[in-house]
């Protein structure tokens, strides 16, 4: 049997981005122009970004700029570990990613501009706030216009965890589209809170096939919205969608079970000893559980058309040592291993699959910590140095960008900044010629692609 909670307003509508059936999209989402948008003319390349968003602003001390030779309480709490490339150490709880080091770039100079928790890195500086995924998808279209795949998506733990913790959204709103308009707006699965509670359509498998219950619902969408204009048309584009096939990429059942054991973080942990102390603890439990699942998912929807999905595990990496936050040992201890086999295995199965050249991995917080340690064992917020990793799209690989001071609290080279960080996208996903002469771009994105991309890289 359907079951169906309807939005009150189409405002509420508007703010999910998307009903899932299996992770597909409504109507509205094809609704811009009438039909699905075809890419043919648009100033596209065939990349994708996957955005791994690290909230809460990790150590670039005891990430990719260990220091081991500054003064104890400033050197990194958890040592170091040589990697593939000569001479460059990373923290040591990073030991498959330092094998791999010559498969990615860091930047040591990167500079976020503030301690404040209010996801810099994915907004528009110059503008309304919003995800960076949406000034994708207001040139891409909110859907592929073969697959069907919404081009913009944001993930977290309960997109393949339904018990994980709901996305958080006290530090900056992820799923804004700001200047991009509500078509540009992220299609989050299993968004969790307000989200689904707003809107949610169950469907068991065994009825995808009756045509005439899903459109009947569909009708029934359309009623509540108020919305009795071209609704018959976009109710059939919705259904060719629906038996498009794109619900299968949002079920990992559905990978090679090797695949996503390969993937999969939670072996790593105990997470019965997670201190629960903290306030966080469930957070760090959520980490631990999706962090791997969450990036092959997000490989997946690539594969399917999306050009652009952020990755979060929530409010993670804030390490002061407080009532909510571990120390740096432990905090490292419970967030490390995690990112660290993930991204591993990330980078492993795109090469495997020939798609290292196409997809833009970026890893990054708001921003860094200080350089010393406090008094309780953890750094504070440091809006002067961050870490920031960036692998495939055709970027060069193995290099170390820029330098820190000596204790790794500011850069001791060129900085490099947000908007050299948003080019260095911008010009991954565009043909950025043909962008500045394509009607309707927005100025917010044309400003993105103006600006120097992070040198040493192309």
């Amino acid at each position: 049997m359907l079951s169906f909670r309807s939005p009150r307003t189409r405002r509420e509508f508007l703010r999910v981005g998307g009903l899932a059936l299996g992770g597909l999209t409504l109507p509205h989402l094809l609704a811009r122009g009438g039909s699905p948008l075809s890419t043919a003319g648009k100033p596209l390349t065939d990349k994708a970004v996957i955005f791994l968003f690290l909230h809460g602003g990790p150590s670039q001390i005891e990430t990719f700029d260990p220091k081991m030779t500054a003064p104890d309480g400033v050197r990194s709490a958890t040592g170091e570990v040589q990697t593939a490339v000569p001479g460059v150490t990373f923290g040591g709880t990073f030991p498959k990613l330092a094998a791999r080091a010559d498969r990615f770039s860091i930047v040591r100079s990167f500079v976020t501009g503030d301690g404040n928790h209010d996801i810099k890195p994915v907004v528009c500086k110059d503008g309304a706030m919003a995800n960076l995924g949406s000034a994708y998808s207001s040139v891409a279209g909110p859907n592929h216009p073969v697959t069907g795949m919404p081009t913009n998506v944001a993930v977290f733990p309960q997109s393949v965890d339904p018990v994980a913790q709901p996305m958080q959204s006290g530090f900056g709103n992820f799923l804004a589209a700001g200047p991009y308009g509500p078509g540009a707006v992220p299609f989050v699965p299993g968004a969790g809170g307000a989200f689904q509670k707003n809107l949610r359509l169950n469907v068991p498998q065994d009825r995808i096939g009756d045509r005439r219950t899903l459109l009947a619902e569909f009708d029934r969408t359309k009623r509540t919205l108020d919305e009795s204009a071209g609704m018959d048309s976009l109710r059939e584009k919705a259904f060719s969608v629906l038996l498009g096939g794109v619900g299968e990429a949002f079920d990992l059942g559905r990978e090679d079970p090797r695949v996503v054991g390969r993937y999969d973080t939670e072996p790593l942990y105990d997470v019965s000893r997670i201190d629960k102390k903290w306030n966080n603890h469930k957070f760090y439990t959520d980490n631990a559980r999706t962090l791997g699942k969450l990036l092959l998912l997000a490989r997946r929807l690539v594969e399917r058309g999306a050009g652009f999905v952020t990755v979060t595990t929530n409010f993670v990496w804030d390490m002061h040592a407080d009532v909510n936050n571990a120390t740096m040992t432990e905090g490292m201890g419970y967030m490390a291993p995690g990112l660290d086999h993930a991204v591993a295995a990330f980078l492993d199965d795109v090469r495997d699959r020939g798609l290292d050249e196409k997809i833009l991995l970026v890893a990054c917080g708001e921003m860094g910590r200080t350089p010393k340690i406090n008094k309780n064992g953890g750094r504070d917020h440091w809006g002067e140095l961050a870490p920031l990793l960036l692998a495939g799209g055709g970027l060069k690989a193995g290099r170390v960008i820029g330098q820190s001071d000596r204790d790794a609290g500011r850069p001791n080279s060129e900085p490099v900044r947000i908007s050299n960080l948003l080019s260095t996208i911008t010009h991954t996903l565009f043909d950025v010629g043909k962008l500045r002469v394509t009607r309707g771009v927005a100025r917010e994105l044309l400003a993105m692609a103006d600006a120097e991309p992070i040198p040493g890289l192309t």
